[in-house]
């Protein structure tokens, strides 16, 4: 199992405390996205990936907003 898989099976509340403290949510970012990248394997999520590891903390409040709609980050479903 994937630490992706395993983020997006947490309840809502947890993922939202998660990603709503933002030292935490950078580190929460890069790993369930280096994660889904390895499981997946695509570029889609390889370039997601990426750009997390050095602009974390922008794409981490706009994955909030993801998570509280679709309960998993955004291209990181795996």
């Amino acid at each position: 199992m994937s630490l992706a898989r395993g983020f997006n099976r947490l309840p809502r509340l947890v993922q939202i405390l998660l990603l709503l403290i933002p030292g935490v949510n950078w580190v929460v970012e890069i790993v369930v996205r280096w994660s889904a990248f390895l499981t997946t394997k695509s570029l889609l999520t390889l370039v997601f990936a990426i750009l997390v590891t050095f602009l974390g903390l922008a794409f981490g409040w706009i994955d909030l907003v993801w998570v509280l709609l679709f309960k998993h980050l955004i291209f990181a479903k795996a």
